[in-house]
């Protein structure tokens, strides 16, 4: 019995044993279960702070029962997962909106990155205060907007890499980036930053780009090993690694008596200022008079002579033309406005004086004149269209130039509208037609440009042929689309920071010179134009992706270049620009597919192009590169480098003759149809 009794405990342990390992393995399963339906919970409470969710079709529990991970794979559209819960979110390029709930991600215990580029958020920055174990952060290429709080990232330790480039972010640099010890990948280009950069106090980083900003003062010390190109695009920065150095200063302690000596002198310097001031004020007041008194003496000996003088500005001209109206006749407000300018000097600042009377020249080898020259021209209307009505005037020797009328880029501070129109007075490309001068009223814009005789190809393509005009040949075409290509490619690496450099590009606004060299123009405006006026009539909101996702991307100009090439080779006026929104039954490309489906490919070509010989290869080549550059799909469209390229190779003739052209469209009808 003694020796049952001293056994029995070494029977019982083993038993007790087990029993635990069943409690422990029934605890962790049910936490591993609570986890992942906590995270199930937190997702769909994070999706229904969102708009336009069709892509989340996966997320909803009556289309897909299953968690969100099992194990390491994920059951629901972008997660990333390890064991059992979501350590990753991946929601980009599906045009999400809405207010992110930052506190439903916060509650998920794993998660430690997050991605929704290239969607259309916007408002201020969400509250990154509530993911302190973020490692991770993606938000570029959204419309987030607004001063971000200088505290917004305190308590981000574990943050390695944060990009909100192409944003529309305003203000300083937030000084709690710099604090952050883990961060390696630092992307703020692209957005309206101004002020100086903070100094950093961690040496980690590997990458950083606060390019096309407006900073301004030296670039820090432990910043300067970092490439040139993380800080263009900022005028007012200084020092290594760029070229323009900084203006050295040397800064004093300030003491409380120098404190009070340097106010002193402030107060001197403005006791002075105000007399000065005052003396000037009396002095113009009398020069004012006197100048009165002799107009009117001027104008009472000798009405005649007055009429036929044009000396004074001041002095509306009598009209010399007969059957040409001036512009300031057609302008029907410049009268107005004419006189307001003439008799209100007395009245206006010298800064609505600046905005309402002078015209403003971006090219020095172009001839200058002044407003009132613009206005006494003889003038023409070219068209009114949606962005406005076109006036052709001739200007002092005969010189012609073409006056575009803008009311819709009123939402523009003054100072952003005059940078945006220096930027495109620095541009200079054979293809493009120069932005000469511009004229700014809060109310509406004037921009002038050099007349161009041959038209547009719009009317080369749509008007009336005859032997005295023909219609354009295959090698003017070609010649035409290479020149085109040539000028976007330019505008996409001069203005990296648009997403659409040209913004409303179609065959009215390619003009041809005498030599049928394309020249575009209203090109780079869609940053000063009225939100609300620019969906409903430009191009690029006129795009499959902007109907499908309510976004444009930087492959929308290049949409609207594919829809240009097919109405270049076919002849036929594509109803896409008329169109309000994307049509897939009214697209060109819809048309030309459907008749290289039916094996109808001769009919897609304009007849008017006339015989082609041995071009049929080339032909059929350029056409295709139209489709891809046309395709829904933006990730499988063609970018604008691919198509420059692509286009670039194309010659007027294939010395292989017609065997090979038959060949090619039998080959490459199959490729259209994948397109």
């Amino acid at each position: 019995m003694l020796m049952g009794a001293r056994y029995a405990p070494l029977v019982r342990a083993p038993t007790a044993l087990i029993l635990a390992l069943v409690v422990l393995v029934l605890v962790s399963s049910s936490c591993a279960a609570g986890g992942a339906s906590g995270d199930a919970e937190a997702l769909w409470n994070f999706r229904d702070s969102l708009t336009n969710v069709v892509a989340l079709s996966s997320w909803d529990p009556s289309i897909n029962p299953k968690p969100p991970c099992s194990g390491n794979i994920p059951n629901w559209v972008g997660l990333f997962c390890i064991n059992d819960k979501v350590w990753g979110l991946r929601l980009e390029n599906i045009g999400l909106t809405g207010n992110i709930d930052v506190g439903s991600l916060g509650s998920m215990s794993a998660l430690r990155m997050i991605s929704l580029m290239n969607n259309t958020f916007v408002g201020p920055l969400p509250n990154l205060k509530m993911l302190p174990n973020l490692k991770a952060l993606y938000l570029s290429y959204n419309h987030f907007s607004g001063h971000i709080p200088d505290d917004a990232f305190v308590g981000l330790q574990k943050l390695r890499k944060l990009y909100l480039a192409n944003n529309e972010f305003t203000g300083n640099i937030p000084s709690s980036i710099t604090t952050l010890p883990s961060l390696l990948v630092l992307r703020l280009d692209a957005n309206k930053f101004r002020g100086q950069i903070p100094a950093f106090q961690h040496n980690h980083l590997k990458i950083i780009n606060l390019s096309n900003n407006e900073l301004e003062g030296p670039i820090p010390a432990n910043l300067t090993a970092f490439d040139a190109s993380s800080f263009s695009g900022n005028p007012r920065l200084c020092g290594p690694p760029l070229k323009n150095e900084c203006e050295e200063a040397v800064a004093p302690v300030p003491t409380q008596e120098s404190t009070t000596s340097t106010k002193m002198r402030v107060m001197k310097i403005l006791l002075i200022l105000i007399v000065i001031a005052f003396i000037i004020a009396i002095l113009v007041s009398v020069l004012a008079i006197c100048r009165l008194r002799s107009q009117k003496q001027l104008q009472q000996p000798d009405h005649h002579h007055h009429q036929s003088s044009f000396t004074n500005k001041h002095i509306p001209p009598h009209p010399v033309f007969v059957k040409t109206k001036s512009l300031a006749e057609h302008y029907d407000a410049s009268p107005k406005h004419v006189s307001s300018d003439h008799h209100s000097h007395g009245h206006s600042s010298k800064k609505e004086k600046g905005e309402q009377s002078k015209l403003i020249f971006l090219r020095q080898d172009q001839l200058k004149f002044d407003l009132q020259d613009l206005l006494r021209a003889s003038a023409e209307i070219l068209g009114s269209a949606s962005f406005g009505s076109s006036y052709k005037a001739v200007v002092l020797d005969g010189q012609a130039v073409v006056v575009k009328r803008y009311k819709q880029m009123n939402n523009v501070p003054r100072e952003e509208f005059h940078e945006h129109m220096r930027r495109l007075g620095n541009l200079n490309h054979p293809n493009l037609l120069p932005l000469v001068a511009y004229y700014y009223r809060k109310e509406e814009k004037l921009l002038l440009s050099a007349f161009v005789h041959n038209g547009c190809l719009a009317s080369h393509l749509h008007g009336n042929h005859n032997h005295e005009r023909p219609g354009l040949d295959w090698s003017t075409r070609l010649k035409i689309v290479k020149g085109v290509a040539r000028g976007l490619a330019y505008l996409y690496n001069a203005l990296p920071s648009l997403i659409v450099p040209h913004g409303h590009l179609k065959s009215s606004n390619v003009l041809l010179d005498e030599l049928f060299e394309p020249l575009l123009t209203d090109y780079a405006l869609s940053p000063v134009i009225n939100l609300d006026h620019a969906q409903q009539i430009i191009m690029p909101y006129k795009s499959p992706e902007y109907a499908q996702l309510g976004r444009i991307t930087k492959k929308t100009d290049v949409w609207s270049f594919g829809i240009l090439i097919l109405e270049i080779l076919t002849g036929k006026f594509p109803e896409n620009y008329i169109a309000h929104r994307h049509n897939t039954d009214a697209d060109i490309s819809s048309w030309v597919n459907m008749l290289i489906t039916e094996k109808r490919t001769s009919e897609v070509f304009d007849v008017e192009m006339g015989g082609i010989g041995n071009s049929k290869a080339e032909l059929l080549k350029l056409l295709k590169i139209g489709l891809s550059c046309c395709e829904e799909n933006v990730e499988r469209r063609l970018d604008i480098k691919e198509a420059l390229q692509q286009i670039e190779d194309l010659k007027e003739t294939e010395n292989d003759g017609d065997q090979y052209s038959s060949s090619l469209i039998t080959t490459e009808r199959d490729a259209y149809r994948a397109v």
